[in-house]
């Protein structure tokens, strides 16, 4: 009896508990349609560009988004500290405010990004985009309430707001950690790939000009014969693991580049480098050589 007692309860442990909640959250539709609207909005008010690739975090080559957010969430968790030391109130609101501000540029960058992921990351997401609007309002009412003099008011709203914006914070580890949201897709790979020179496939049984995929061992590869030369890429895209050899091929500021078809990001095909987001991480590149056979060889490039 006692066994089955606590089978039961770890049904329902497993039913409820947080990680079940978000993975109940992926899979569920209901969100759907203000989901596309919203991501469609997004795309079409922030057309590639500089702006967007900024927003991306493609100039620091990491995704900007999560550094805002901690900075917003870490002022108003110093805030709830300051509260409860019964610190100089000043303070207090000097940190709110600061918070406050911060999660303009946060929301912008948090939007850019969400509105190039997968639908089960982006169901996630919108959740996640609530709860953070939700605490922002809370924030924002603390300290006006703070600044009109009702400071207990303002205390509660705002550790009301810190326990709605743990659940933010909760879900955009989930979207990080366990849907591998802003997450390198194509990390270097030359630990995966022994010392050396590796046949390839022969230069003939590559089209000219028009990408291919080759596997090397473990690695699928984007191939790309130009002449007698040939170009060698990792072929999932960092952004999402989408198929580069799918890609178009694009001239951007007089260098050949590669698009990627599932999201857009553009990599420079001489050194995989980001031209355009959403990818902030460079496509990993090997060094090529042809055999006298006309056998490709492949070496993962410097890094």
């Amino acid at each position: 009896m006692k066994e089955e007692v606590r089978a039961k309860r770890r049904q329902l442990r497993d039913f409820t508990g947080p990680v079940a909640l978000a993975d109940r959250l992926e899979k569920s539709k209901a969100m759907d349609r203000p989901v596309r609207a919203l991501a469609k909005a997004v795309r079409r008010r922030i057309r590639p560009g500089l702006l967007r690739d900024v927003l991306h975090g493609v100039p620091i080559g990491e995704p900007l988004h999560p550094p805002l957010a901690s900075v917003s969430l870490g002022c108003w968790m110093s805030t709830a500290v300051l509260d409860l030391a019964g610190a100089d109130p000043r303070a207090a609101r000097l940190l709110l405010a600061t918070g406050i501000a911060n999660a303009v540029p946060t929301a912008a960058a948090g939007l850019t990004d969400w509105s190039s992921l997968h639908r089960e990351q982006q169901r996630v997401g919108f959740v996640h985009m609530l709860s953070n609007l939700t605490a922002l309002g809370l924030f924002s009412a603390s300290l006006l309430a703070r600044l009109r003099g009702r400071e207990r008011s303002g205390r509660l709203l705002s550790f009301a707001g810190l326990g709605i914006g743990t659940l933010g914070a909760y879900l955009g580890g989930h979207m990080a950690y366990r849907q591998a949201a802003g997450a390198n897709h194509a990390p270097q790979v030359s630990h995966l790939v022994p010392l050396g020179w590796h046949d390839l496939c022969p230069i003939k049984d590559l089209p000219e000009g028009r990408p291919v995929a080759r596997r090397l061992g473990y690695i699928q590869l984007f191939v790309l014969r130009r002449g007698e030369g040939v170009i060698v890429l990792a072929d999932h895209c960092p952004h999402l693991a989408g198929p580069l050899h799918q890609g178009r091929l694009v001239m951007e500021d007089g260098e050949a580049c590669v698009v990627c078809p599932w999201h857009g990001s553009t990599f420079r095909l001489g050194d995989g480098s980001v031209r355009h987001g959403p990818a902030t991480a460079p496509a990993p590149t090997f060094e090529t050589r042809v055999r006298r056979d006309g056998t490709i060889q492949v070496r993962p490039g410097l890094t």
